[in-house]
């Protein structure tokens, strides 16, 4: 598998979740929480999740797409090198894509992971 070194890879093992809400930088919001950690593998990860307080199976795949959304719509100015990691919150299946991107895109800036 040839790997894009500009391209946004799902984060999807367990032990890399736990390891950056263990050693990751946490900033929270009403919308969403996001972690974020230094990676050493030169590529960027991603990982969303919506534990079962935000609802059943339909309100935990919208947080879900509201998040992927946002996030898609600022990957290109994201550096490489870091696992990000994205929490939904209660508020998150009520909110658009619009408000979750300002949020996030504000935890990223804080983070240092946004290309200025």
């Amino acid at each position: 598998m040839v790997l894009n070194l500009s391209e946004i890879v799902a984060l999807n093992q367990n032990s890399d979740f736990r390891r950056v809400y263990a050693r990751g930088k946490s900033f929270p919001d009403n919308s969403l929480v996001t972690y974020v950690m230094k990676n050493n593998l030169g590529v960027t990860r991603c990982g969303i999740t919506a534990g079962k307080k935000i609802g059943n199976a339909v309100e935990r795949n919208r947080s879900r797409r509201v998040i992927r959304a946002a996030f898609f719509a600022l990957q290109k100015d994201v550096e490489r090198g870091y696992d990000i990691v994205f929490v939904a919150r209660g508020r998150t299946k009520f909110m658009k894509s619009q408000i979750v991107q300002k949020a996030m895109l504000r935890h990223l800036r804080s983070a240092g992971v946004i290309r200025q």
